[in-house]
């Protein structure tokens, strides 16, 4: 099929080039370049992890087992091997594919082969294959299959012909590389999903908004000990717009809070987590980004009915004052131990009485989030290391590092975070700076650190009880105006404060990003940084706001020259038609 190269754009990102059309037939958006980059960070770093742990269970497996009494079976033996942490990325026997005495030792995973040399059965790791759901103009799988070493297929989707064409185009013009690795398909992505279970070692969901709908395919589309990634572009209602629309959508209902952007992330991990489960299976976050416009999530799928007991445990309801910054998690469930076993009961409530103790307004409540970490500490510190040590690879290195770095300084085990801003707000004084505070929360014997979500929240193990005791301390030497007694910041001065704060400056008030002046929080590189407008939508002089003038005024001269030239095209035929 032939085509006229100059109505098409060659974009350059990375080690790829796609040809995009200037009608915006098919959808492409420049601010994904964090996306991403994040994402080839965490294939990276998913791909060593693996090989490494294919090693460890091939040493484990050539140590000679020991004897195991006759009355215990199989199926026991399989749920013990489940429950160690280096066996979670294996399959159930059912479908392992090697021989009958193999698979009766133990399971095996998907992403093996069997190689028979000098007659024993040695396990090989084959390259990991790679789904992208929704590839669009196929920049993505295009990027994976270039840049990441040690990947295999990388199978690209979509339910829209002109995409698949436009990927198909993008394909052959990266050259032999990409025709060897990149295949796409037309095809709804929910189906392709569900008609090749466990057959992914990743799966990507990058869907314009909300990615709830494939959800439920996506997990069974993973193998055991999988990654899948996962964006959610609606932020509007994962921080609280539409609270309804997010409870029918992710089984959750948002607070607006100035932690409302990390609760998005949370309320995401626990809606795949949901769907997770109902196959059996569960997922261990490796990283959760919050970045411009989107939740961006890595998250690796297990499947394990022991130790999917332990997700009420790792899910809280959130009650939020409507007076003040404070807040309390409600945990859904708890455990029990006597002796060797392990009883699962539902947690203790309530956590809260029916109006807040600071300042005696009502709570709004919220959830279930996920309030276990977010976070693999190590996965982290690998990732950054690696985006250090390969700077010249990445487009976006400059956000994505500042991000990661932010990152591996947070309290993994502490859920959402407070503005020191608005607790000063909310007593109407002047703001103590954010060492002062920390000092003062570090003395009082409390960890405290930033967040990658919020220049100026503040993460902290301290309740909220010390925390309005630190800042009545700081009021008292710095007095505020009187003000009426019913409001909530006049509730909390009027209390004497059991805990006396110390402001003296804290070896720990600064982080070592902060110590070394390192930047954290970088501005967007051009105006109307955000997302763009769907593939094949008219641009018109409403979406200045999002395009920005330039480009609107530009798109909308094309047009008009457009339909004069179909208009002077159509003059001349209708002309010619009344001569003969």
């Amino acid at each position: 099929m032939s085509m006229d190269l100059n109505d098409y754009t060659i974009i350059k990102e990375g080690e790829a080039e796609i040809l995009m059309h200037s009608k915006n037939e098919v959808f492409y958006n420049k601010t994904q370049v964090n996306n991403r980059d994040m994402s080839i960070a965490v294939l990276r770093t998913f791909i060593s992890r693996r090989k490494q742990e294919h090693e460890a269970l091939l040493s484990k497996r050539n140590k000679p087992a020991p004897k195991v009494p006759e009355k215990r079976g199989f199926i026991s033996d399989v749920e013990d091997k489940h429950n160690e942490s280096d066996m979670n990325n294996e399959k159930s026997n059912e479908e392992c594919e090697g021989p009958e005495e193999k698979s009766q030792e133990e399971p095996c995973s998907t992403s093996e082969e069997q190689v028979k040399t000098e007659g024993k059965v040695r396990w090989e790791l084959k390259p990991p294959r790679v789904l992208e759901a929704l590839s669009a103009s196929g920049l993505r799988a295009l990027r994976y299959a270039r840049e990441v070493e040690g990947i295999g297929q990388v199978v690209a989707l979509d339910n829209d012909k002109g995409a698949v064409e436009a990927c198909q185009r993008n394909i052959k013009f990266n050259g032999s590389v990409a025709c060897s690795k990149v295949e796409s398909h037309l095809a709804d992505a929910r189906v392709y999903m569900l008609t090749h279970p466990k057959e992914f070692d990743v799966v990507d969901l990058d869907p314009y908004g909300s990615p709830s709908v494939f959800l439920d395919s996506a997990v069974q589309s993973v193998v055991d000990g999988g990654m899948l990634m996962c964006t959610a572009t609606d932020l509007a209602v994962l921080c609280g717009g539409n609270g309804e629309v997010c409870y029918s959508k992710y089984g959750s209902y948002p607070l607006r809070g100035k932690y409302c952007h990390e609760m998005a992330l949370r309320i995401l991990l626990a809606c795949i987590e949901s769907h997770a489960n109902r196959y059996k299976r569960y997922i261990v976050p490796v990283l959760a980004v919050q970045m411009d416009f989107y939740a961006r999530v890595f998250v690796r799928v297990y499947s394990s009915a022991s130790a999917m007991k332990n997700t009420p445990l790792k899910l809280s309801y959130v009650y939020q004052c409507t007076g003040c910054d404070s807040f309390h998690l409600q945990p859904i469930g708890r455990t029990v131990s006597k002796n060797t076993s392990v009883r699962y009961l539902p947690g203790f409530a309530p956590v809260v009485p029916q109006e807040c103790s600071d300042c005696g307004k009502k709570f709004n409540m919220g959830g279930p989030i996920w309030s276990a970490p977010i976070h693999d500490q190590e996965w982290v510190t690998a990732i950054l290391a690696d985006v250090k040590s390969m700077k010249d690879h990445y487009p976006a290195y400059d956000r994505i590092s500042a991000v990661l770095t932010t990152i591996s300084e947070e309290l993994p085990d502490v859920p959402l975070f407070l503005s020191l801003h608005n607790l000063c707000a909310t007593l109407k004084c002047t703001s103590p700076s954010a060492v002062i505070f920390r000092s003062a929360v570090i003395n009082a014997g409390y960890r405290i650190s930033g967040t990658h979500v919020n220049p100026l929240g503040l993460k902290s193990d301290a309740p909220m009880d010390v925390i309005w005791d630190i800042m009545r301390c700081w009021v008292k030497n710095h007095p505020v105006k009187a003000q009426p007694a019913d409001q909530p910041g006049s509730v909390i001065i009027a209390k004497e404060p059991v805990l006396q704060a110390n402001f003296a400056r804290a070896v720990a008030s600064l982080s070592k990003s902060q110590a070394k002046k390192v930047a954290r929080f970088l501005p967007n590189p051009e105006r109307h940084w955000g997302p763009k407008l769907r593939a094949g939508r008219q641009i018109t002089s409403k979406h200045i706001s999002l395009l920005g003038e330039e480009a609107v005024n530009g798109c909308l001269n094309h047009q008009e020259s457009e339909c004069d030239a179909k208009r002077q095209k159509t003059e001349k035929t209708e002309d010619a038609s009344a001569i003969f």
